[in-house]
């Protein structure tokens, strides 16, 4: 397990904390058709972190063709009907550029500066020219509004139990799932940003907004600095 990341509960459980088993029941929302509505239709995606595959059989299913990329074997397991490559994600090569590049699950929050750099840069290099990067950041009050919890209509409780500073900048999260026959915890670090500091960020990383594709501005298509027409950044 790395440092600063812990899991419990029933079944494998990744270096980073997370639970195959449980991201196997967690139900998809509104992140497809998000994504459908910003890309051109059948567009070739790279989703990087794709984990057991909640987004990309949706994705599938809407006629994407995907490429899936996680560093847990145990996960792509569950990936069916999409090419997979087990990589970290700041290491990989893939050989091509793609449409769409996804990074969602607020991975670009990742508490390791050095290791968001990786996942831009991992981005960037897969990015065909003209094309998007779709990024997912954390809410505005997703550090404020705690402890919450939300109970799901499929049967089971999310809860966030704490988000504590630990220096730099970094806090360590404390999230707990319970269903009615399990429950299973994660403890992980992320580095908060404001929209200031996330625009910043990109900028140094040779990207910039092009739009906020929700209101509550999470969802977010970036592209290359200088393919910026028809921008069009929501407020």
């Amino acid at each position: 397990m790395r440092e600063g990341y812990e899991g419990t509960g029933p079944g494998a459980i990744t270096p980073d904390g997370c639970a195959v088993e449980l991201y196997s029941r967690l139900p998809i929302g509104k992140e497809p058709d998000i994504i459908a509505a910003a890309v051109p239709a059948g567009a070739r995606i790279l989703e990087l972190g794709s984990g057991v595959g909640r987004m990309t059989h949706p994705l599938l299913e809407r006629g994407f063709t995907v490429t899936a990329v996680d560093e847990s074997p145990a996960m792509l397991e569950r990936v069916r009907g999409a090419r997979t490559i087990c990589s970290p994600i700041e290491s990989l090569d893939a050989g091509e550029t793609f449409d769409v590049v996804l990074l969602a699950s607020f991975l670009v929050h990742t508490g390791d500066k050095e290791v968001r750099r990786g996942l831009l840069s991992t981005c960037l290099r897969h990015l065909a020219p003209g094309g998007s990067l779709l990024i997912q950041r954390e809410g505005e009050d997703y550090h404020s509004n705690v402890p919450r919890e939300r109970v799901d209509p499929e049967g089971f409780t999310a809860r966030i139990r704490s988000s504590e500073p630990v220096g730099d900048g970094v806090h360590s999260v404390h999230a707990e799932y319970e269903f009615p026959d399990a429950i299973w915890t994660q403890t992980f670090l992320v580095r908060p940003m404001t929209r200031e500091q996330f625009e910043g960020m990109l900028g140094e990383a040779g990207l910039s907004v092009a739009e906020y594709l929700t209101e509550d501005r999470m969802w977010v298509r970036v592209v290359r600095e200088g393919e910026q027409t028809g921008r069009v950044v929501r407020e």
